[in-house]
């Protein structure tokens, strides 16, 4: 068992304030990381690294806007100072803007895939570069979504940003594997979240969940084992995967 650990790793966790990220970045210190993490606003996320420091493990947060690189670089430069190279990076940060094709205007179609995509493109290149130059192995899960391997009507931008995302999990897979470097790819599916909990507690959103393989929404805490699998020697020889994490929903996806 001691391949999953993560001990004397350093991880860096985006979209780290609420929902998927906090808990993950929880469930990266149980496992023995330092752990970043980072959010556009710094203030939220002094509960959770007062959370981590309370059981014994190292943490530290970080202002960082996906969408800037000198955003990003200058996060990575403060951790790097504080802890050493970053090498783990789960890119977390996304957004949502639930429109259909031809409800979607510029605006939001940027809004989306600026953070969605290119904010997942800049921090892994900067992660992945930082690597590079100090000689270090390390591991990159970008978080992309169940409806990256199929897609939701109302959801055009969102699904196209999830699609690319495990397409520039792929590409870079092959293009760091020289390096030491594994890039994989969670797909979560329906997780309840302060964002959606008003949904599925309506009658539309518990007869959405009826329909589902496994007629419940998972919990946050599901999605930390995966992570550390693929984050740890464990998953060794895990890369370029897109692991759906979604209780069967990808399978009964058209």
């Amino acid at each position: 068992m001691n391949s999953f650990s993560l001990e004397g790793r350093i991880a860096l966790v985006t979209g780290a304030s609420s929902g998927i990220g906090y808990c993950v970045a929880k469930g990266l210190a149980a496992a023995g990381a330092s752990v970043v993490v980072a959010a556009r606003r710094q203030d939220k996320l002094q509960k959770l690294v007062e959370e981590i420091r309370a059981t014994g493990a190292n943490a530290i947060a970080v202002s960082m806007d996906v969408t800037d690189r000198q955003s990003v670089n200058a996060a990575f430069e403060q951790a790097q100072k504080e802890l050493g190279v970053i090498d783990t990076v789960i890119n977390n940060a996304g957004v949502a803007d639930p429109k259909g094709f031809l409800k979607v205007d510029d605006e939001s179609r940027d809004f989306i895939m600026n953070t969605n995509f290119n904010g997942v493109w800049n921090v892994a290149q900067e992660g992945a570069e930082r690597m590079r130059e100090a000689g270090k192995t390390g591991s990159i899960i970008n978080i992309s979504s169940v409806l990256g391997l199929g897609v939701q009507a109302g959801q055009t931008a969102y699904c196209a940003s999830k699609g690319a995302v495990l397409q520039l999990t792929r590409t870079m897979a092959l293009d760091l594997m020289r390096y030491g470097i594994r890039v994989n790819a969670i797909c979560p599916g329906w997780f309840k979240t302060e964002i959606n909990d008003d949904y599925f507690n309506s009658p539309a959103g518990k007869e959405y969940i009826d329909r589902m393989p496994a007629k419940r929404l998972g919990k946050l805490e599901e999605l930390v084992g995966p992570v550390i699998m693929l984050a740890s020697d464990a998953g060794s020889f895990v890369n370029g995967v897109a692991l759906p994490v979604d209780g069967a929903i990808h399978a009964a996806l058209v």
